[in-house]
């Protein structure tokens, strides 16, 4: 099992839109992994989120991964009120 820890730095890979079209950078870094997971799950289209990765210190993470780091008890930015 992998320590997750929020505060390491991130990278994140967008999918692609329906239809194979990309909308935006394909490529984003960020200070945190949690301020990758908020952008990954709050900002993109569910569309794009679909084939997303994210990267932390080597270790990949795909869009229902991502999504479950999320909903995690232990995640520790305020998520958007739904």
């Amino acid at each position: 099992m992998i320590e997750i820890d929020y505060a390491s730095p991130a990278g994140f890979f967008a999918g692609r839109r329906l239809g194979g079209s990309i909308s935006g950078p394909r490529y984003k870094r960020f200070d945190s992994m949690a301020e990758a997971i908020r952008f990954a799950i709050e900002e993109l289209p569910g569309s794009q989120l679909r084939g997303a990765i994210l990267e932390v210190r080597g270790a990949r993470f795909g869009s229902s991964e991502i999504r479950s780091l999320y909903d995690a008890a232990h995640y520790p930015l305020p998520r958007r009120a739904a």
